[in-house]
């Protein structure tokens, strides 16, 4: 299977450069200090999992996820956060259709057993699109050949 990009955002360096020093022999990592940084790399890159910080300055993780839905609808999201804040919980899982929601500090071979696990709905909702797409232009062209024949 082909690796797909992880993202993770957070305003922390440290916690960036530990995420991507667990993570990178297992995963495509890529890293942003902010929800703007994040965004751009969302744009140029395909990423099946953004995993971002809940706390960050300027825009919180569940706004960044929430706003990039629209886009992105089939990247899993997991937040993460050092509170155990039960309404971030609640929003985290309605408003930004979040997968998984860990506190940190995370526990590495945790973590990566649920990126792994995204990956493998990422990979299996674009592999279901695609048949669904391939399923559509055979009827079509079923469709076209019985109107034909007629």
């Amino acid at each position: 299977m082909m690796r797909f990009g992880v993202l993770y955002v957070d305003d922390e360096i440290h916690n960036l450069n530990s995420f991507k020093a667990a993570f990178r022999r297992d995963f495509n990592i890529y890293v942003a200090q902010s929800a703007r940084e994040g965004r751009k790399i969302l744009d140029q890159n395909e990423i099946a999992v953004i995993v971002t910080d809940q706390r960050m300055p300027v825009m919180t993780g569940i706004e960044f996820l929430e706003s990039i839905i629209p886009v992105y609808p089939d990247t899993i999201r997991i937040l993460l956060t050092g509170f155990s804040d039960i309404n971030a919980v609640m929003d985290a899982i309605n408003r930004g259709q979040v997968y998984k929601y860990l506190v940190k500090p995370w526990a590495d071979e945790e973590l990566k057993m649920y990126i792994q696990n995204a990956i493998e709905i990422y990979h299996l909702r674009k592999e279901n699109r695609d048949l669904a797409r391939k399923l559509e232009i055979a009827n079509k062209q079923l469709e076209n050949l019985s109107k034909s024949t007629i």
